[in-house]
Parts: C-alpha cells; structure tokens; sequence
C-alpha cells in the first residue's frame, strides 16, 4: 500500500487521540508562554473533536511558562527550582488554555500526574474514568506531569512517555507528537546535518534507531530517542503515532487532512486489551523472576503459566498481586505478570514441583502457579 493511502487508513480509523505538545512548541523565543500558539492549538483540537473524535491533551509548558513569570533566563538545574517554577507556571498554562477553549464551547480540565497513579491499578483506572466523564461535560482533558511532587524515582522523565502511556490508558488509536523536529530526519551524506523526515516506518527497528540524536532542546527534556521509545510503548500495543513539528502553520489540521507531514510509526501486531496495557507496559515491576530455558520455552512458545519448578532466582521484595519482571537466566526481560504470591513465599518454592509447593506453603498455598496465564504479558522484541 502506498504512503498516502496508509497514511489517510491510519487517519480516518482513528477515533481517539492524544495529542503531545512540547515546551518549545508553546514558548515564545524569550522562554514565556506563546499564547497565539496555544489559541491555535485550541482551534485545530476544536476541529477535531467536531469530527466526533475524542482528544486528550498532554501539555507540557509549566517550568517554561514559570520561568518566563519568575524572569528566569535557563531552565533551573536543581529539582526544588523546577518544581518551583512548575507550580508558578502550571496556573499561567491552565489559564492560557482556559481562555482559549471557553469562548468555543469546551472547558479545559487539568489533570496532574505522577508515575504512581499508573503502577497503582486502582488509581490507574480512576484516572480512566475521570477522562472518559469529562469527554460527557464537554472538557478537555489536558494532563502533565505533576512536578511540584514527583522525585527523581518516580518522574517520568518526560512528556513523551506520559503521552504514550496516556495513549495506552484510553486505549487511543493515535499519538500525536508535537515537537520543535518534523519527524525522524534523515542524516545528510556529508555529515552536514539532516534532510527530510521519514515518512512512514512499518517498524522501530535497528535500522530506524540508528537516526537517532542524543540532542535536546532548551526548554524540554526530550529528544529523538525519547520519542521513539514511547512511541514502542504505543505501535506495540495496537496504536499508531505521527511525530511533526508542531512550528509548523496547524498542524494538527494537515495530519487530520492526511497531508504528508512528520513521521507515522505504524501499530504492530494486534491490539492489546487495556488490562494487557497496563500489566506488559505500562505499570513499573515491583520485582524480577529469573527463569530458566524450560520456562522461557513454556511461557513464550506454549503459552503456559509459571510455574515454580521454572524458577531460578526472586529479585527484589513484592507482594502478591504486583507487577514482576520475568528474565531469562541471563537477565533479559522477555515478559511481565502479576504474582500469586509475594517475594518471600515465593523464594520458599522456587524449583519445587507442584506437590512440593503445596507442602512447603501449607494453607497458603492457594495457586499451583507463581504468576497465571491470564495475568502474564509476553513483552515485544
């Protein structure tokens, strides 16, 4: 199928959107918050959402739009000073696009983050609920990054991960990532920088990474490679992703008129269910179960569960009911799972045959399985 057409299929399939905006997109050069930006912004999203797709808005912005009130020529390196310059500028992005959305009929409803409202299932699907009853009271819904809370162990990182795991949470056809790049360039033959973007991957694969930059802009805190590792999380699950700049005169309008504009990483494989979302992709392991081939082989290639005759090693503590990692005796993460039983009954029966297990754990002793098919999640290559 041509580029065209697969780029207008992907388009006219897609009924739900997260769109991704960077800090640069929205910043005016002086580092403040660009307001003829966020109004046009506003505009295309409008435009969309009259076609009867839904849209949620990952934004970043608050550290920018802090450092333009509090007169701040660079970003602040220490994480009280970011925090601080977030919660002063979260209020000033909010209102930008208050007044933006208002006179157009739609509300903007803020929704602040942290990665543990995603390792949590039940704030996870709270989160989910929250997005689907604001699209009933005409809102959009805008999330970012809660960083007036989050720690270094528990930050994202960046916007680009959020958006993707937002975009797995609502199980949305379509990620849309605006940056200050139009897509994966090409690198020009004599070294000399980039030529055009790459119109359509099938697939990010090594061929693909390849082009990628370690470079970062000003005021964001996510490059190239960023992108594409969130946009993995997104193709792997069923989704489709479009990265162009978002510089550019609307252009969520020329995605939404297909004209071809950025890069469309294509989904690959079948759509995971939104359970399936939240144990392989996005909820962070608690701990690691290392396995052995005969294990691998039973979960990979049969299907099966875990048992613990398969098991070589218990990494870390956890209880029953979190999120494992799932390595081979080499320490490759090939699945994710929700464990039968917590990190110390399950060091008691690694290696034990079934009967063994029942005698060593006694009543508690309720799965013959350490991690059940229905909760185990075979993760991409």
């Amino acid at each position: 199928m041509c580029e065209s057409l697969l780029r207008a299929e992907v388009i006219h399939s897609s009924r739900t959107w997260v769109v991704k905006v960077g800090s640069n997109v929205l910043a005016s050069p002086d580092g403040t918050l660009d307001n003829r930006r966020i109004e046009s912004l506003a505009e295309e999203i409008v435009e969309i959402k009259r076609t009867g797709r839904r849209v949620i808005l990952v934004s970043s912005g608050a550290v920018g739009a802090g450092m333009g009130q509090m007169g701040l020529k660079k970003r602040p390196q220490d994480l009280p000073g970011i925090q601080a310059a977030a919660a002063i500028g979260q209020t000033y992005l909010m209102r930008a696009y208050e007044e933006a959305f208002k006179p157009k009929g739609y509300h903007a409803a803020q929704i602040l983050l942290t990665h543990s409202d995603f390792d949590s299932r039940a704030r996870y699907l709270n989160v989910r609920n929250t997005i689907s009853t604001l699209f009933e009271y005409q809102a959009v819904p805008i999330i970012n990054e809660n960083d007036t809370v989050s720690v270094d162990e528990i930050k994202f990182g960046d916007n680009d991960r959020l958006a993707a795991m937002v975009a797995n949470l609502v199980q949305a056809e379509l990620l849309v990532i605006l940056s200050s790049v139009d897509g994966l360039c090409q690198p020009l033959p004599d070294g000399g920088g980039f030529g055009d973007p790459v119109p359509v991957l099938t697939s990010l694969d090594e061929e693909a990474l390849a082009l990628v930059t370690d470079s970062r802009s000003s005021l964001g805190t996510g490059g190239m490679g960023s992108k594409l590792a969130s946009a993995r999380l997104v193709t792997h699950s069923g989704g489709s992703v479009i990265i162009a700049s978002g510089k550019r005169e609307r252009p969520l309008t020329s995605i939404l008129e297909c004209q071809p504009i950025g890069t469309l990483i294509l989904a690959e494989g079948q759509t995971r269910g939104a359970r399936q979302r939240w144990i392989g992709l996005t909820a962070r392991p608690k701990g690691r179960i290392r396995v052995d081939s005969g294990a691998v082989s039973a979960l990979v290639n049969k299907g099966g569960s875990l048992l613990a005759i398969g098991i070589v090693e218990i990494e870390g503590d956890f209880e029953k009911g979190d999120v494992v990692a799932i390595s081979d005796f080499a320490g490759e993460e090939f699945a994710r799972g929700l464990a039968n039983y917590g990190s110390a009954d399950a060091r008691r029966v690694k290696g034990l045959k079934k009967e063994q297990l029942r005698k060593a754990l006694e009543s508690s002793a309720v799965y013959d399985e350490v991690v059940h098919r229905d909760n185990l999640v075979i993760l991409p290559k």
